[in-house]
């Protein structure tokens, strides 16, 4: 992972973020880190428990930590399933609200809604806009992010960063994909 974020870090001068599965992802060349809490899971190792085994790493390596809280949007994707989340069901945004409002009171600066890696659906537009309607942080969607329509619908709602990470992975031409999807975000912004 170090020789990972140090080749990054040598072809560009964009800080690199971490968004770590767990504490094995705390890496000490990295620039800063989603210290997140998955605020909706059964799990306290995934709340507080995962955290406090990482923090002494990211303060030994001088990591700016991002307070994050993370919050899983439907069922059925890895995410859900690994962190145990009692999924918010995608068409009750008032439940992502109030976990929204209770991270932001919690002093999370940061909010993921996450529908999880190659879900099914994405988190709506809907949701996007209660969210960001209520919560004063910078917020962050993904999951089920595919193409422009959908990158700029979540762009206009209010998502502050938008996550693609499995078409990078998966999809063979994911350059031009990226390419129509900045696009449409600048033409809509």
């Amino acid at each position: 992972m170090t020789q990972i974020v140090s080749n990054v870090k040598s072809q560009t001068k964009i800080p690199v973020i971490l968004f770590p599965g767990n504490i094995t992802g705390v890496c000490p060349a990295a620039d800063a880190i989603l210290f997140s809490s998955l605020l909706n899971s059964d799990n306290p190792y995934f709340i507080t428990e995962a955290q406090a085994l990482g923090a002494l790493s990211v303060k030994k390596y001088n990591i700016e930590p991002l307070p994050t809280g993370y919050l899983i949007i439907g069922e059925g994707t890895t995410a859900w399933f690994v962190g145990r989340a009692r999924g918010v069901p995608h068409d009750k945004s008032g439940i992502a609200v109030m976990y929204s409002l209770a991270a932001q009171y919690l002093g999370m600066r940061f909010l993921y809604l996450e529908a999880g890696s190659g879900a099914k659906q994405g988190v709506q537009p809907q949701m996007v806009a209660a969210v960001r309607k209520n919560y004063g942080g910078i917020l962050i969607v993904g999951g089920g992010i595919r193409d422009a329509a959908t990158a700029s619908e979540i762009a206009r709602a209010g998502a502050d960063i938008i996550v693609i990470g499995t078409m990078i992975e998966k999809e063979a031409n994911w350059e031009l994909k990226l390419s129509s999807i900045l696009g449409a975000i600048v033409k809509d912004g």
